[in-house]
């Protein structure tokens, strides 16, 4: 029996370097993010990183999820988005890393 996708979500760690414009960034960004079906589990401010993969800082993790990919891709995809993008976080952002990429399936 196949197990029906209860959504698409994905790890990332962020370096932010203006946390004000960020907190712009989401705010701005909310609205159309819920219109995708998408949303935030989790949400930390990092202190400290004990171990990393990568060499970029990270002082954000944040766990964004949405009701499959196709829902993800065209919300990153969307021109308002893109506005939004690149008027908070671009420039409030010095680095992204992408820590995990998964479907969750339902019981």
């Amino acid at each position: 029996m196949q197990k029906d996708i209860q959504s698409f979500e994905s790890i990332v760690g962020l370096h932010i370097k203006d946390e004000t414009l960020y907190s712009e960034y989401r705010n701005a960004m909310k609205g159309l993010l819920e219109q995708y079906e998408g949303g935030f589990r989790y949400d930390f401010k990092i202190a400290e990183t004990l171990k990393s993969e990568t060499e970029n800082p990270i002082n954000r993790v944040f766990l964004i999820y949405f009701k499959n990919q196709e829902r993800k891709l065209s919300f990153f995809a969307d021109p308002e988005y893109q506005k939004i993008r690149e008027k908070y976080f671009v420039p409030s952002v010095a680095s992204t890393t992408q820590i995990a990429t998964y479907e969750r399936y339902m019981d």
